[in-house]
Formats: structure tokens, C-alpha cells, sequence
């Protein structure tokens, strides 16, 4: 359809005569410019009046090879003159078998087995549904809880929601949700004084512990996010607790729940998180990166004893029944396995150790600023903490929205930075230069100088 008015404003305003956006409050838009974007270069985002924006977030984490991607395009349109869909139950292609081959293949070893969705909280969903049901099935009907972290954040539909600590997203559904138990996070920014991030990661490891000899006979599983703790405001722990942890799950006869949506496919230096730390989930949840940020899909990995718990005679009512229609669709099936070429094609991860190893020499004079409390980094994933007060790390208070200020900086000086909160992350696409990567910093600290100005 064609429409002559196809300007920012013109795109902007119809937009918000119909269009409800994500994770967000429309009134804001009353004064805060929505921007149409029109196409995608590398790094780069370009909105209707030509405007360059460059990408600091990877469009929701999402992004790894860039924008219009020439070989993700090229997959995606000889896919769509094969198979656009099929329904998955009973009926199966070649997109979806090789795929979960090759996941097979690259995930943590004892992972054998993929069930597909569609997103991040769907997977999250069937991780725990799909938990429970294994302990159902093998006749622990007591076990209906789970542990999760504080701070820790899995997706916005109820089930995912409900092993969430995110109070922002959290609270409004409270009386919808399930309750888990809370595990103290590892995360090392709120170490005691003195006490190294693994000494923080061990103290905590025997709080779980704790916890699980109160409760392990009424818990499923124990979910965490592996490293990095993204939405929760980029908490980062040391690896030694998913070690602890997987430990821990096995002597006390519970799930161990990875959620690496975020950070897995490179993201935390290692293809897969749980890697540094050399262990295997009983569940690892996966998306964002999977096909690249082209399109949505997920899928859970688990082992084949957990399969075999399901694996009966129809009428012994033990099945999995749990769908999506557009369960392991071809198309995006197949831009999935070209993104895993291209990590086997090209030098993804020693590429992105320099990239990493740029961004923390830039963001280091950051640590002594008087309004800055930390300076984090795990691999491609790093932040910065604004507090009010460096001392005694106060924090801004939340209405006062100084990360909003840094964004509308970054906007204005065409960069794409969108903070957590008093959290400066920067979390880009795997394909940009160290000079990307300087206007990124450069314009990041412009913004939190206006930003702590008063």
C-alpha cells in the first residue's frame, strides 16, 4: 500500500493511532519521538527521514551478524519457495531435524533431546511444565515449586513471570502468579566489602543449599540465568555457582533450569554460558540469537532420561501435550541453521574477545567517576551502575529516570542505547568495529554526564 506522507512524523503518527507497543507507556510518546525504522545495515538501524542509529542493544539482544544479514536473507527466501510451514505434530522437514542435529551437537553434552517454540517465554514455559511433569510422571506429584533468583527475570507470560524477580513486571500480576522460592542472586555487586566474586558465589551457594534442605522434596527445579542476570538490571556472578548449583540439583534430586535466551550464541565469551563453568542443565532454554534476530523462535534442550519419562503408551496419559502452531516453522528453522553456519564459517567468538577487550579498555576511566558505582563486564555484555551517591552506592531514585536521559542523548546523536533503569548497558551486534564502539562509549558517556547534570 502505498502512502505519499512516509516521513518519521507521518509513520509516527499513524502508528499511534493504532499500534500498542511492548514494554512500554504510550503516554510517554505524547513527548518522546517514536521512530520509524525502515531498514537495517550491519549495525546500523535508518529511520524514514534517513537518520543513522546504531544499534548499541542488538534490537532487544536479538541481533548478532547485523541487519539484513545477506546470507540469514538468502536462507530465508530459498526457504520460503520450499516450505513456509507445516503443522510439527505428526509431520516434520528437514529445517527442523538438522537444526536440532546441530543444537544437539554444540550445546553442553547429555542435552540430546529439542522441543520447539516460539519465544523466550514460551520456552521458559515449556521448561516448566515440562519439569513438573517429569516428576509427575515418576510419581513425586509433591514436587510443584520451583527456586528461583532475586533479581532474576524469564519472560512476561504467567509461568515465566512467576519465577521472576522483577518487581517493575512483576507486581501488577502478583495475585496471578505462582510463588516460587528465592534464592539470594550471586551477583557480585552486592558482595560484602572485600569478598571477591567467587567468595560471593560460594557464600551463596550455601544459602541454596539451605534453602533446598528445607524444601528440594516439594521443588521441580531450580531456574537460573547463567552469568548474567539481563533484565534484573546486568547482575553478573561468577561462574563457580552454576558449578555449585549443578551440584547441589543432583544431591538433592532437582531440575537445574538454564535460561541462556539472552546469553547464549557468544554472548558471554563462550558459545554457551554454562560452558565456563563445564556443566550440564537438565533444561537449557534458547532464542534471541538463535536465528540471528531474523525471526522468532525457541527451543528447549533437555536429556533423554527426562524423554523416557514421557515415553508410553498413549492411554498411560504420560504424553507432553503442549503446542504452538507455528512449533519449529521451516522458515525460521532454517535462518537458525545458517546462523550456526556462520559461527562454524567465520572466527565468531576469537573476534568478539578483541571486540570485548576494546569496550572494557573504553569503559574503564568510567570506574572513577563520582557518579558511577560499578563498571561490569562479561564478554559482550557490559554496564554501567549511575548511582546518586558513590559512597554508599545510593541509587537515583527510579521517577526521576536519568536512564531515559541517556537514551534520548543517544537518539540524538544516533546512537541506540537503552538503559535498565540507573543500568548503562551495551550489549551490540557481533559484526561492529572498534569504531562503532567508541561513538557507542563516547556517546554513553556524553549521555551520563547530562544525565547526573542536577
Amino acid at each position: 500500500m502505498n502512502h505519499p506522507a512516509s516521513g518519521n512524523a507521518a509513520l509516527a503518527a499513524r502508528d499511534l493511532r493504532h499500534v500498542w507497543h511492548p514494554c512500554t507507556q504510550m503516554h510517554d510518546h505524547e513527548t518522546i519521538p517514536m521512530l520509524p525504522i525502515v531498514r537495517g545495515e550491519d549495525a546500523w538501524l535508518v529511520d524514514a527521514d534517513g537518520r543513522r542509529y546504531l544499534d548499541g542493544i542488538s534490537s532487544w539482544w536479538t541481533n548478532l551478524f547485523g541487519h539484513a544479514n545477506p546470507r540469514l536473507a538468502a536462507a530465508l527466501a530459498d526457504q520460503a519457495q520450499r516450505l513456509e510451514h507445516v503443522i510439527f505434530a505428526g509431520f516434520t522437514h528437514t529445517p527442523a531435524i538438522e537444526l536440532a542435529e546441530e543444537l544437539v551437537r554444540i550445546t553442553p553434552p547429555g542435552l540430546d533431546k529439542v522441543f520447539y517454540a516460539d519465544n523466550g517465554s514460551a520456552a521458559i514455559e515449556v521448561a516448566l511444565k515440562m519439569s513438573f511433569h517429569y516428576w509427575l510422571n515418576q510419581g513425586h506429584g509433591e514436587k510443584t515449586r520451583f527456586i528461583a533468583l532475586t533479581g532474576s527475570y524469564h519472560g512476561e507470560t504467567l509461568g515465566a513471570l512467576s519465577v521472576s524477580d522483577v518487581a517493575l513486571y512483576r507486581k501488577t500480576y502478583a495475585p496471578l502468579l505462582l510463588t516460587p522460592f528465592l534464592a539470594p542472586s550471586p551477583d557480585a555487586y552486592e558482595g560484602e566489602p572485600g569478598e571477591s566474586a567467587e567468595q560471593t558465589a560460594k557464600r551463596r551457594l550455601d544459602e541454596l543449599r539451605a534453602l533446598l534442605e528445607r524444601h528440594a522434596h516439594e521443588t521441580c527445579a531450580v531456574i537460573v540465568e547463567p552469568l548474567v542476570q539481563c533484565a534484573g538490571g546486568m547482575r553478573m556472578y561468577h561462574p563457580t555457582y552454576l558449578a555449585g548449583l549443578r551440584a547441589l540439583c543432583d544431591e538433592f534430586a532437582v531440575h537445574f533450569i538454564a535460561d541462556e535466551i539472552a546469553v547464549g550464541f557468544g554472548r558471554t565469551g563462550t558459545l554457551f554460558a554454562c560452558e565456563q563453568a563445564s556443566v550440564s542443565p537438565d533444561f537449557m532454554c534458547l532464542s534471541k540469537g538463535l536465528t540471528g534476530g531474523t525471526l522468532p523462535l525457541s527451543a528447549v534442550l533437555t536429556r533423554e532420561r527426562v524423554y523416557q519419562a514421557f515415553y508410553a503408551e498413549y492411554n498411560a496419559g504420560k504424553a507432553f501435550l503442549h503446542s504452538h502452531s507455528y512449533t519449529g516453522n521451516p522458515l525460521a528453522c532454517r535462518v537458525a541453521l545458517e546462523t550456526l553456519a556462520i559461527f562454524r564459517d567465520e572466527p565468531v567468538l576469537a573476534r568478539n574477545r578483541a571486540l570485548a577487550a576494546h569496550l572494557a579498555r573504553r569503559l574503564a576511566p568510567l570506574r572513577d567517576h563520582p557518579h558511577v558505582a560499578d563498571v561490569r563486564q562479561t564478554g559482550m555484555i557490559a554496564a554501567v551502575e549511575l548511582v546518586a551517591d558513590k559512597a554508599d552506592r545510593r541509587p537515583y531514585p527510579a521517577a526521576e529516570r536519568r536512564g531515559l536521559r541517556v537514551y534520548l542523548h543517544g537518539l540524538r546523536h544516533g546512537a541506540l542505547l537503552r538503559p535498565l533503569g540507573n543500568v548503562v548497558y551495551f550489549m551490540p551486534p557481533y559484526v561492529v568495529s572498534t569504531t562503532d564502539i567508541d561513538l557507542l562509549v563516547d556517546t554513553a558517556i556524553a549521555g551520563i554526564e547530562h544525565a547526573v547534570a542536577d
